[in-house]
């Protein structure tokens, strides 16, 4: 479950009596704007803001809406006449992203906006899930942890994988499933179907073993999305003929990604690294399903 949606879940159940939020959601697009149908926003009575509509002046009007409806007693009609809102359960108001607005887009924006409470909360979890693509990281030092910051503000479901019994107890990645598994090899063969599996464990004995392992499933199943190892072409080099000599054949090996991260992006600190291995996990991701 991605952060925002983890975040929503928390905000509401602390909601107290039968104080509500304000859902707000992009209902329909026309043209082009900052986000298409399914975004959301939450607007807490306290100011809290839970994920985004795309900022700019149509956040900002969705927000005075919200708030507004959080201050009405009534049902949501009495603000029909305030805000041009459709009479309904959940009014929709329409914004052209014109002069008005202060934005060129030049598209329309119909928002939806919905009281909820805690009580919503299961139908609200069905509701804004969506499909989101699924990482497996073998590995967690400087890198592993570099990347698991960036990749946990993203709608990502992630799998964090160690041999080291103790080596999560200071992490701090609340929508990240951690798992001690020894030996670190057999995670493979549970990762979900469409994974996309990076490899940065402490020891090179390590990811050789994961390499290995992804390959068999791949012979078996061919049901990874991808599979990457961080290191240098003189490792590669060596990996490959350790694997050739496992019985892989080069074909098989050309499927690894080594080294990994976009190309062109210099510089060894793990942060640097981070930003660029999440930056080709999205590019690999959006290549395989444009729709994501």
């Amino acid at each position: 479950m991605n952060r925002h949606l983890s975040d929503l879940i928390g905000a509401l159940k602390a909601l107290k009596d039968n104080a509500c939020a304000v859902l707000v959601s992009v209902d329909r697009v026309q043209g082009s704007t900052p986000r298409d149908a399914g975004a959301w926003m939450a607007v807490f009575d306290a100011g809290e803001i839970i994920n985004t509509l795309g900022g700019g002046q149509l956040e900002f009007q969705a927000i005075d809406v919200a708030k507004s409806m959080l201050k009405t007693m009534g049902h949501a009609s009495s603000l029909t006449q305030a805000f041009g809102l459709e009479d309904s359960v959940s009014p929709v108001l329409r914004f052209p992203l014109g002069p008005s607005l202060g934005q060129c887009c030049g598209g329309v924006v119909h928002l939806s906006f919905e009281k909820v409470r805690a009580s919503d909360l299961e139908r609200l979890v069905q509701t804004l899930r969506r499909p989101e693509p699924h990482l497996a990281l073998f590995g967690a030092g400087h890198v592993g942890r570099a990347l698991m910051r960036v990749m946990s503000t993203l709608p990502w479901t992630l799998s964090w994988i160690d041999s080291r019994e103790d080596i999560f107890l200071q992490q701090e990645f609340l929508s990240v499933t951690m798992e001690h598994s020894d030996p670190v090899h057999f995670a493979v063969d549970h990762l979900l179907s469409q994974t996309h599996v990076l490899i940065m464990s402490f020891s090179h004995a390590e990811d050789l073993d994961i390499v290995a392992r992804c390959l068999l499933r791949q012979r078996s199943r061919g049901d990874l999305s991808s599979v990457g190892l961080i290191g240098s072409e003189t490792k590669w080099a060596t990996f490959q003929n350790r694997l050739r000599e496992r019985g892989f054949t080069q074909e098989e090996l050309d499927t690894v990604e080594c080294p990994i991260g976009l190309p062109g992006i210099e510089g060894k600190e793990p942060e640097v690294i981070a930003l660029s291995v999440a930056a080709r996990l999205l590019q690999m991701q959006s290549m395989q399903s444009p729709s994501l």
